[in-house]
């Protein structure tokens, strides 16, 4: 088993994606500890995921809201109090926050999406390394989306954390350098998950008559593989990755089973990295009509 013996915390781990990797970390042989902000969803996926385990393995939870630091403290003192050490932390939680322009959409809202989406991931991390740094291992694994690539009208909350996040994620590699940590983001590709229903709710006054349409679609069509995503966390949380940090892998398209047989090729190189697009003819000028 690829995770024997580990510990996990996965934030968001009450459904979708959050879900899936938990489990698939538990099948892999981890111990998990999932937090949300619904008890009573944490309590009914503890009871699905306990099913099956060993005697050396467990799932515990805990409610906790990710952009509350208070909540925060509390969590990872349970973490510590339950688990010997942590070894993994996915950071999975994350919102849509407000749909539609703007001007228009409601300024708390947008705040709060930032909150929970880059300032809870940002705590998360910071509560976790001074363990990891004490061990010298630890693997921090941080959801992105497709707002970290590619701009998002009318969910510019999203947009704008998802990119902060993948960027914190490169910057924080650089930072624990030596220590034997790695940080990767995912792209686990377009999932259909509550996000995915949330779209489809607003509508396409409030998202825009084009994403609208994507977001039917890939209801129709069922979306990504959830057990694709799960599988690249899998790969990220256990040994195998070692070395492999600072990237942002996207779940489809990447090689990233690959991955271990380019180790030195990977790291001398900013492939798989938040980067500009330069110009092959630096002198290149756009001529106006």
């Amino acid at each position: 088993m690829k995770l024997n013996g580990k510990y996990a915390l996965v934030t968001g781990g009450s459904q979708g994606l959050g879900k899936s990797v938990a489990k698939a970390f538990l099948d892999e042989g981890a111990s998990v500890l999932i937090c949300a902000r619904d008890g009573n969803a944490l309590a009914k996926t503890k009871e699905e995921l306990a099913e099956g385990l060993s005697n050396n393995q467990r799932i515990i939870t805990q409610v906790a809201n990710v952009s509350k630091e208070d909540q925060m403290d509390s969590l990872f003192d349970y973490a510590y109090s339950q688990f010997p050490t942590l070894d993994i932390l996915v950071g999975n939680a994350g919102i849509y926050g407000p749909k539609g322009c703007i001007e228009d959409v409601d300024w708390a809202q947008w705040v709060e999406a930032i909150s929970i989406n880059l300032l809870g991931l940002v705590y998360s991390c910071r509560k976790v390394l001074p363990q990891f740094k004490k061990q010298k291992k630890g693997k921090i694994l941080i959801l992105a989306g497709g707002g970290a690539t590619s701009p998002m009208p009318r969910v510019s909350s999203y947009a704008a954390s998802k990119a902060g996040v993948v960027r914190f994620a490169e910057t924080l590699a650089k930072e624990v350098m030596g220590f034997g940590i790695d940080v990767n983001s995912i792209a686990p590709g377009a999932l259909n998950t509550r996000l995915l229903y949330e779209v489809l709710e607003a509508g396409p006054e409030k998202v825009g008559k084009d994403f609208y349409q994507k977001a039917v679609m890939q209801e129709k069509e069922g979306g990504a593989s959830m057990d694709n995503a799960a599988e690249l966390c899998v790969f990220l949380a256990s040994p195998e990755s070692d070395g492999i940090t600072g990237r942002l892998i996207s779940a489809v398209w990447d090689p990233w089973e690959t991955f271990p047989d380019h180790l030195d090729e990977i790291e001398s190189s900013d492939v798989y990295t938040l980067r500009r697009i330069v110009p092959e003819d630096r002198g290149m000028t756009l001529e106006n009509d």
